[in-house]
């Protein structure tokens, strides 16, 4: 569903799986620096918006996603993963419940086959499944959050909102509110901030304690759901094969990786492949990436033929009862 601000004056699409949004609005690094001042907002409406009410709901999908969700208070936000049955992540799902029902905000094109599948697993219980995506859109700007409403906290202190999809063409602009700023600056900060996106910096093998899914999406003391025995694996016995990791890039070259560039170490010899890239308007170009688990945390590496320095996200460690511990840059505004 292409947005409407996309006929803002200035406005660039997006590349896939954005192609429906702005990349920028003419100003990319001018508009990043708004979005971390608390000065922007990001139109993320590509995004698509699951809806699950009813009685059961709570429980019904304690049971099938990797968080507690029994005992979730209202309007708490929180992450989830759908595993499959060999514990590779499916979706990442940001979650939150409004008393009546909880919502949940999922990458493009992932909202059709997650509400198919829950509605096939709901068997007798007293739950509804419907894709709102045509009806709420996806909105990040200033925080901080307003009490008891859809919104979840974000990169450097945004916070992210529902709205109804209507109020998109009449979003406030200066003087009377935030500037539109493109999906390249929340992308940067994002980066920065070390934090992978599913689709993006994961692929069909990825697994949660790779992309440190544990840290944030993953409840590691709850009943069965479909993937646990793989997650309980690595956790107690052994670590993973992969990890996530954050690279600063060669500055001196005018371009960046593009996702599924491979990652190599010096001789040629590939060991992961890129996630997403994006230039920070202080950190220079900047990338996500994942590669093997035995790769020296200090190892020089090319990202698509850009001279790279990694930064530990994942810690090799990471599993076999270790303490996991990301290197996540601290959330806060510039």
């Amino acid at each position: 569903m292409v947005s409407p601000l996309l006929q803002t004056p200035g406005a660039v699409p997006a590349d896939a799986p954005d192609q429906e949004v702005a990349a920028h609005y003419g100003e990319p690094s001018q508009e990043q620096r708004a979005l971390e001042r608390g000065e922007a907002f990001v139109d993320r409406s590509n995004r698509g918006v699951v809806k699950v009410s009813g009685p059961d709901r709570l429980g019904w999908l304690h049971s099938l996603l990797t968080q507690h969700l029994e005992e979730l208070k209202p309007f708490e936000p929180t992450e989830a993963l759908l595993l499959d049955a060999n514990g590779r992540v499916e979706n990442h799902l940001f979650l939150i419940d409004d008393g009546e029902a909880v919502w949940a905000h999922v990458e493009p094109g992932k909202a059709a086959p997650l509400a198919e599948f829950l509605d096939r697993m709901r068997f007798m219980l007293r739950v509804e499944v419907e894709d709102v995506s045509d009806a709420y859109a996806v909105v990040t700007g200033p925080g901080p959050a307003e009490p008891e409403t859809l919104s979840w906290p974000d990169v450097a202190g945004t916070v992210t909102r529902l709205v109804p999809r209507g109020e998109l063409p009449g979003f406030p602009e200066p003087p009377d509110g935030p500037r539109p700023a493109g999906i390249w600056a929340y992308e940067a900060l994002r980066i920065a901030e070390h934090r992978p996106r599913f689709g993006l910096d994961t692929d069909s093998r990825t697994i949660p304690h790779e992309a440190g899914y544990v840290e944030t999406a993953v409840h590691l003391n709850k009943g069965c759901y479909r993937g646990q025995e793989t997650v309980a694996r690595v956790h107690n016995l052994g670590r993973p094969p992969r990890r996530l990791v954050f690279l600063h890039l060669d500055g001196s070259v005018d371009r960046l990786p593009a996702h599924g560039d491979p990652v190599e170490i010096p001789g040629g010899r590939a060991v992961g492949f890129v996630g997403s890239a994006a230039r920070h308007h202080e950190l220079g170009p900047v990338a996500l990436a994942v590669v093997k688990r035995t790769v020296p945390v200090d190892a020089e590496l090319l990202a698509g033929g850009v001279a790279a320095a990694q930064e530990v996200v994942v810690s090799p460690d990471t599993g076999a009862n270790a303490q996991i511990a990301l290197r996540r840059r601290p959330a806060g505004r510039g």
